[in-house]
């Protein structure tokens, strides 16, 4: 498979896969402050201007994540930077109904090509995997290094070598990536077609499409 285990000594690197780091669930609308007079809800805008720290109660649940920080940061910096790990389907929808192999080899291999915003990895007991599993490059989370170091228990594994090349590649692209609507060279016809798929797409100026 492509994962292997290190020992628990061994340094924090880019590609470690930790099970059980908290995610902070957070409302900027609805901020549970404590403060002086209590426990109040309030918008992050009233607070927002405050140079001193408050206090406030925010909901945390324990999820899998893997290391995104590069290995010489990984190493000296204050802060480590990991992305969430879901199951697949939830973070490719186009698996949702997927069974036959030969179409999980497509979603894997093309689509893999194709969409920059994910990491695929396979099932694996030994990293409590039951399923295909999915990097969201979308959702990072900030722990300090000083404290991931002491809860190296909860790092279950690490990618190999050729896994890990390529979730730097991967990571690389997605955040060099250049966004662009891809429909803006279609022609009216093709723009036609295109919104029987995405019906949000919006036509530019030099494109018109009948109703």
């Amino acid at each position: 498979m492509i994962y292997k285990f290190p020992d628990q000594t061994a340094p924090i690197r880019q590609g470690d896969i930790f099970i059980g780091l908290p995610r902070i669930d957070l409302s900027l609308e609805q901020v549970l402050l404590v403060d002086e007079e209590g426990e109040r809800v309030a918008k992050w805008e009233e607070l927002a201007n405050q140079c001193s720290p408050v206090d406030i109660i925010v909901s945390a649940r324990s999820v899998a994540s893997i290391v995104a920080t590069q290995d010489c940061d990984a190493y000296h910096s204050r802060d480590i930077t990991l992305c969430e790990i879901r199951e697949f389907r939830d973070v490719e929808r186009k698996s949702k109904d997927t069974k036959a192999a030969k179409s999980w080899k497509n979603i894997l291999t093309q689509h893999a090509r194709i969409n920059q915003k994910w990491f695929y990895l396979p099932p694996s007991d030994q990293l409590e995997f039951s399923d295909k599993m999915a990097v969201d490059f979308l959702v990072t989370l900030r722990v300090p290094r000083k404290d991931l170091e002491n809860l190296r228990s909860l790092r279950r594994g690490r990618l190999n070598a050729t896994a890990d090349e390529h979730f730097r590649e991967r990571i690389g692209e997605f955040f060099r990536r250049y966004p662009y609507d891809e429909w803006y060279a279609l022609n009216e016809e093709e723009m036609a077609e295109y919104k029987k798929e995405y019906p949000n797409a919006e036509p530019f100026g030099w494109q018109w499409v009948a109703k």
